[in-house]
This record gives structure tokens, sequence and C-alpha cells, in this order.
């Protein structure tokens, strides 16, 4: 039998990571309530958080439409960062659809838009992301990071300003400067 080499394996959160999925319910909840709710007004904390009690049902609402996943913005960078990494590593996309599960079509289709060099075998719909077997993850959710059992990555997003204790990037080119000083 012959050796094999493993390459390095990182696993790549979808939204707040490679889609702007914060934007896209920003807008919506804005435009059906005619506020002005801004990024800033976020800092440390979710939309849930800021939102009335009294709305929580129709902001639920914005992530159930059928076509809310179908055209999110990509994060600046993400496309090209993950291009050139997939020539280095093995890249997964890991995603917690399973908390809206009609998302998955449309994440399925937005990832085939946009990512096409990563292979459908290589998209994870989950729940619980502390089943994932791999070496890095990239992900905006602390708690998220905190069972994985490799190294985690912290994808700054308002929500998770103030959150310590984990290796932070700010944004798709930091990533990039982090996996050129790792061997894969």
């Amino acid at each position: 039998m012959g050796t094999e080499s493993k390459l390095t394996r990182i696993c790549v959160d979808m939204d707040e990571v490679m889609a702007d999925t914060l934007a896209e319910h920003l807008r919506r909840y804005n435009q059906a309530f005619e506020e002005e709710v801004t990024l800033e007004d976020l800092s440390g904390k979710g939309l849930w958080e800021v939102t009335p009690q009294d709305r929580q049902t129709e902001l639920r609402a914005f992530l159930d439409a059928e076509d809310f996943f179908e055209d999110l913005p990509l994060m600046p960078g993400a496309q090209e960062v993950l291009k050139q990494l997939s020539s280095r590593f093995e890249i997964f996309i890991a995603t917690q659809a399973m908390a809206v599960p009609n998302s998955l079509g449309p994440k399925y289709r937005w990832l085939q838009r946009h990512f096409s060099f990563i292979p459908p075998t290589h998209y994870v719909f989950c729940g619980d992301k502390s089943i994932l077997l791999a070496d890095y993850l990239i992900d905006d959710m602390p708690k998220n990071l905190t069972r994985f059992r490799g190294q985690g990555l912290l994808y700054s997003a308002p929500h998770n300003h103030g959150a310590t204790g984990f290796v932070r990037v700010n944004d798709w080119q930091e990533i990039a400067q982090y996996f050129a000083r790792i061997q894969s």
C-alpha cells in the first residue's frame, strides 16, 4: 500500500461568511417596517435582539420566504480567495441549513452559481457543526467554533463584536493572508 497525502481540510460557513445574509435581512426588515436599522445598531447584537417582540414572527418569515437565500450578495473577496484556496486545500461548505429547511434548494443553487469550482459533494447542509471533521472552520457564530475540534476562525460580523477567545478574521483578504502561511 502506498501512502496517501492528506490535504488540509477547510470548512467554510455560508451565511455571513460567503453570503451577506444580514444585508438582505436588514433590507427586508427596514422596507417592511419603514425603519432604518443599520449595521452599527447591531454591534454586539443580532437583528433578533433589536427587533420588537411583536415583529419576531415577520422577522422569521423573511428567512422562510422562497426567494430569501436565492440571490444573496457575495461577501467581498469570497469567490476569489476560495478559488485560490481550493487549489491548495480541500474546501467544504458547511451551512446550518436545517435552521431554515426550505433554504436547502436556494442555497444549493446559490453555491452552484457563485462557487461552481467547489463540487456539490463538498456541500454540508447540517444543524450542529460539531460533527464536522476538518482542520479549520471559518464561521461567524462563536457557538459553532467552541465545539469544533479543529482550529476555528471567527469571521467578523456585527453580532459577534466583543466575542473573545477566537482567532478573528475581518474579511477575505485576512483569510487569504492567514492561509498563505499554512502548508496544504
